[in-house]
Parts: C-alpha cells; structure tokens; sequence
C-alpha cells in the first residue's frame, strides 16, 4: 500500500516538459495592414516649389533608400505623395517621411529636416504672432523684426541656446526641436512679441539653457 502511493506522488511530481516558445518575426509595414498599401500626401506651397526641384535628389534619396519609402511628384496635384512598399520595415516611416518633407515645405534647410528621419523625440510646432498678440500694420512689422533681430542675430541666438531651429515666414512661426527645447524657444519668442527687450530675453535664456546642460 505505501509502495502504492509511493508511486502515484513520483508520477504527480512528474510534469510534463513545456512546449518550446515560439519565435515571431516583427511584421513588415504591409503586413501590419492586411496587405494594403499606406499612403501620406503633402501639398506644396507656390513658394516651396523652385526649391523642392532643386533639392528633389537630397530629398529622394533618404527616403527611398534608407526609410524603403516609395516617393513621387504629382505635377497635376501639386502634392509630394509618398507609399509603403513590400520592403519598408516599419510603419512609422512612413510618417517619419511624411514629417520630414512636411519640414521642407515649411522653409527648414534639408541638413534640420532631415533629422526628423533619424530621431524619434523631435517634432515641429507651428503658431501665428495673432495667437500671441493681436498686431496689425507697422506694429506687426517691428514684431517680426524683434524676432529676428539685425541680420537675424537674435533668431540665431534663440536657436543655439535651445538646440532647435526656428523659421519665421511672414507671421507664422515654425519651431523644429525636442519638446522641452521647443517650449522654451517659444517662451523666448512670445516675449519679443509682447515687446521685451531683447536683452532681457537673453539674460533669460541663459539661465534656463545652463538648467538644460545640467
């Protein structure tokens, strides 16, 4: 009888051996999709289209050969469009893509927008000098000049002390930076528009980008 219950716990205590662990391979961009292809448009602005013939091979290449991102011109639609191929290996970029011509169009240099495609963290954020304060004529004029400063010193300022890249197209404001630098830049720029000195806001800077390094 003991011999009996002996055996039956020896069996119990023998579990069987557990299955090997499947390995999945990380879907591709149209598998994700059942198959279907992704497609971004970005428009081009009247302005932006001389230099977009231009710098066409600079941004061509990246994206076709490094994001494996179908790329093309549609003269008739005046839009950049842009497609997932078999190959592309994530999803993202795709967007990655779409954000990085959206930047060209915006006025960023090929040099700043292209960073977009290599670092996940930077963004651009957009606002108008309206939004901060209602200016019109002369007023709004000497606004746009205080953001730039003589020969764009002051915009140059702004941008090494906060590592971004900033574009001022008429009254519209274009900030290329992480989210945290993008906050002070803009913090910077909202005081030239209220009508701080610049001085001032240089001594600011200082303080917060010594913060930034720490």
């Amino acid at each position: 009888m003991a011999e009996s219950t002996q055996m039956e716990v020896e069996t119990a205590t023998q579990t069987a051996p557990l299955p090997a662990k499947p390995t999945f391979k990380p879907l591709k961009a149209h598998e994700m999709s059942d198959g279907k292809v992704q497609f971004r448009k970005i428009s081009v602005p009247p302005n932006r289209y001389s230099p977009l013939k231009k710098a066409w091979l600079d941004i061509y290449t990246p994206i076709y050969d490094q994001m494996k991102v179908d790329i093309r011109m549609n003269l008739k639609g005046r839009k950049v469009e842009l497609k997932t191929r078999a190959d592309t290996p994530d999803i993202s970029n795709l967007q990655k893509s779409a954000d990085f011509v959206h930047a060209f169009m915006l006025g960023f240099d090929i040099p700043d927008a292209i960073s977009l495609l290599r670092m996940d963290e930077l963004y651009v954020e957009s606002f108008e000098i309206k939004d901060v304060k209602t200016l019109k004529g002369e007023h709004l004029s000497r606004a746009i000049g205080r953001l730039s400063g003589k020969g764009g010193k002051t915009r140059f300022a702004i941008e090494n002390s906060t590592k971004t890249r900033i574009v001022i197209a008429d009254s519209r404001i274009h900030i290329l930076g992480a989210f945290t630098n993008i906050k002070v830049a803009r913090s910077s720029l909202c005081s030239l528009i209220m009508g701080s000195p610049a001085g001032k806001v240089y001594s600011k800077l200082r303080n917060v980008s010594a913060r930034l390094n720490e």
